[in-house]
């Protein structure tokens, strides 16, 4: 159960990359990744970013963490924004601010030890002794399932589910606050997915985790979420606690996001709504809406207005000129 301790907040967070050309190597334009979103999340929460691949939910994560240097905006830890922090001062709060990578095999270091995995961390933050960091390991192993005989061996000879357990292990092992997962579950077999999401929530409650965790599969993200937002083209395109924002979508993309989840009722008659056409390009985004070149209800209004992004109820957020028209 989450509190209402706001930890986190992110505040007209924008990230632009710099389209460079010319022998100078000049930027030409900016792919605007992350193009002014807003939101918060509570002490013990689980605050989840949906969206279709490219609309900049991974790019968030990562500026959160600095791995990407954000262009503007705020971010808000504890109340402090860390943007104004000097790289030694943000790498000591990095302990409190971890990261679970979709491909877990890509993020350990191949020639090292699980166990030397897992030291690095505590020896380069000067957390422990040695004997204490071995004491650490070896709990913080156990907690994600993994043996005590098992931290002496490398990643390659471990599945792919036991990986991203080493993977989850590297990030606890400091005992964070906040854990980003992005897209923590996407490249797990089925089976495999639900027992890391259930040990995922048992952790968040045993250790009071708070969690940004980003996705594209709709159907994990209700399982495990307090509250979603979804993106489109760097931007919030609503926002809203989870059952309410499944069993009561008021923007368009996010019906049709909603539309293309499997029922579990093969009985069940379900309208599919096709998108049509892609992503527009982030350089250059379309005038008024940034949907409304896909947007089956677009209008006029549509062309020339960008939709203001608004609270229309009790904590639901959306952007939509047509949000009392959707139902």
């Amino acid at each position: 159960m989450s509190t209402t301790n706001i930890l986190l907040k992110v505040n007209n967070l924008k990230k632009y990359f710099p389209q460079k050309s010319g022998v100078l190597k000049r930027p030409k334009n900016f792919v605007r990744a992350v193009d002014g979103i807003s939101f918060e999340i509570n002490e013990e929460e689980t605050f989840s970013l949906v969206g279709e691949s490219g609309c900049g939910k991974s790019t968030t994560g990562r500026s959160i963490l600095r791995l990407h240097e954000p262009t503007s905006g705020e971010i808000l830890y504890n109340g402090k924004n860390i943007l104004n922090y000097s790289t030694r001062d943000f790498r000591k709060l990095r302990k409190d601010l971890q990261m679970i990578f979709q491909d877990p095999y890509s993020s350990l270091n191949p020639r090292m030890t699980v166990k030397k995995l897992l030291m690095e961390p505590l020896l380069t933050h000067n957390i422990c002794t040695k004997k204490e960091a071995e004491e650490r390991i070896i709990a913080i192993a156990d907690k994600v399932g993994l043996a005590k005989e098992q931290i002496n061996r490398h990643p390659h000879e471990f599945s792919g589910g036991q990986r991203q357990r080493i993977g989850i292990a590297r990030a606890l092992v400091l005992n964070p606050k906040v854990v980003i997962l992005d897209e923590a579950v996407s490249a797990l077999d089925v089976s495999i997915q639900a027992q890391i999401l259930n040990l995922l929530i048992e952790l968040q409650e045993e250790l009071k985790l708070t969690y940004l965790f980003i996705s594209h599969d709709l159907n994990v993200v209700r399982h495990v979420s307090d509250r979603v937002g979804v993106m489109y083209l760097g931007q919030m395109m609503e926002m809203a606690k989870t059952e309410e924002l499944y069993s009561d979508p008021l923007h368009p993309y996010t019906k049709s996001l909603l539309s293309a989840i499997p029922s579990s009722d093969p009985t069940e008659k379900k309208e599919r709504i096709i998108l049509q056409g892609d992503v527009p390009d982030p350089s250059n985004p379309p005038s008024g809406c940034p949907f409304r070149l896909r947007c089956p209800m677009a209008h006029e209004r549509c062309k020339v207005e960008e939709p203001m992004y608004q609270e229309v109820k009790d904590n639901h957020w959306v952007a939509c000129h047509l949000y009392n028209e959707i139902n």
